[in-house]
């Protein structure tokens, strides 16, 4: 019988993973002093994450490693469920694996040490602690996966997006994104959607593939949808086609592709 590729990588999310990326991969510090630099670094997925960290060997540290107190602070515990069979990034000292924390450059607890004899040699090392380079090139976010795509697409299909009856968007050449793991995405031309209704907002969020979000609410009788719409202004050059274009959250309005309803809502 075929296996599902999908329920293939779920079957491995309890093991913890690694791939060698060819990459040159830089972790910068305080005052932008190098910590680490190599072009023997590794991903790693500890059991149940669903993003990388970056593992470095212990040779191309450049900094101080040392054995963190057994006294230290924890971290804030992380808003995810650390008993869940799936969570996002974050909460680095919340390790899934065995091993043995170590402080990088005088911060406490900023990399790990995994037990397993594959990545003996190696510290995984907190991306929120350090700034990062892929060859000379920032990476925001968390590190990106070479098993992840973004694809952007040029279509004719009719979308058309309302809410509460209220024509919000009307497109026959939206950009179709397809990206591993996530629903489509249909972003739309400024021209193509009633800018009228809209409303910047302060909220920003970050796509370690796409690059930085903004967003905008709708202005609908006389009530203000929240971050309604989303899109990127300075989009990174593997998503540069999505600039200027806004996407909508098509689980809270009703978006129709060649009338046929996305969603019930």
């Amino acid at each position: 019988m075929a296996l599902h590729e999908g329920n293939a990588q779920r079957q491995v999310l309890g093991d913890l993973r690694y791939v060698p990326t060819p990459k040159r991969i830089t972790a910068l510090g305080p005052g932008g002093q190098v910590v680490a630099s190599t072009d023997r670094a590794v991903l790693v997925k500890e059991p149940r994450r669903v993003v990388d960290e970056y593992a470095v060997p212990q040779d191309d540290v450049r900094a101080v490693v040392s054995p963190t107190a057994a006294d230290a602070p924890p971290r804030e515990r992380p808003w995810f469920d650390p008993d869940a069979a799936v969570y996002p990034p974050g909460g680095f000292r919340w390790h899934t694996t065995a091993g043995t924390e170590v402080d990088v450059a005088g911060l406490v607890a900023a990399g790990f040490r995994p037990d397993d004899a594959d990545l003996a040699g190696y510290v995984l090392l907190d991306f929120s602690a350090f700034d990062w380079l892929e060859e000379d090139e920032p990476v925001i976010g968390h590190p990106r996966s070479p098993y992840h795509r973004v694809d952007v697409r040029r279509s004719t299909r009719h979308v058309r997006v309302e809410r509460d009856g209220v024509l919000l968007a009307e497109s026959r050449r939206p950009r179709l994104v397809f990206e591993t793991g996530m629903p489509v995405r249909y972003y739309l031309e400024p021209a193509d959607v009633d800018q009228s209704r809209l409303a910047p907002t302060d909220t920003r969020t970050i796509c370690a593939y796409k690059g930085v979000a903004s967003y905008w609410s709708v202005r609908l009788d006389g009530e203000e949808l929240t971050d309604l719409v989303w899109g990127y202004l300075a989009p990174f050059p593997d998503a540069h086609e999505l600039a200027g274009l806004y996407c909508f959250y098509d689980d809270k309005v009703d978006v129709t592709v060649d009338g046929t309803p996305l969603h019930a809502r």
